[in-house]
């Protein structure tokens, strides 16, 4: 049954999105609005790669409150290092201010690495939210992605 109803399931959403009736769709974690001014920095996956790595980050740290990023605000791109041959990987560094489901804000800040996500496919993206590296992996205060 399943393996009939994948391909039908498929078909009907290509069918949809040919003929534009697909609504436009938003992530349920991610209530704020962003604007694509801010570049790669502000893009949905990035701050959604975020969002649930963080969640998973709060369950997982001991002593670490139980909070959850509710909104991103100040979106900016620090600084951009293009990929060269003495520096093969190109980086982005960004920096924004998020809203803890506590109403909590605290600044972040963020890496976008180009082509280092799984298996060499995609982008990683590193973070640090403010009091939220217990165990310094970031140096004090985050320096490393400042």
């Amino acid at each position: 049954m399943f393996r009939f109803a994948r391909p039908v399931l498929a078909a009907l959403i290509g069918l949809a999105s040919a003929i534009g009736a697909t609504p436009s769709v938003r992530a349920a974690d991610l209530g704020g609005v962003y604007t694509d001014d801010s570049g790669v920095c502000g893009k949905r996956w990035v701050l959604g790669k975020i969002t649930h790595r963080f969640a998973y980050q709060v369950r997982h740290v001991p002593n670490l409150p139980n909070v959850a990023i509710t909104d991103f605000q100040n979106i900016r791109e620090n600084r951009y290092l293009p990929a060269q041959e003495d520096r093969p990987i190109g980086r982005t560094y960004c920096g924004a201010q998020v809203i803890l489901s506590d109403g909590d804000a605290r600044d972040i800040w963020y890496l976008i690495e180009e082509g280092q996500g799984y298996a060499g496919i995609g982008d990683n993206v590193e973070f640090c939210v403010s009091g939220f590296d217990r165990w310094y992996v970031y140096n004090g205060r985050c320096r490393v992605l400042r």
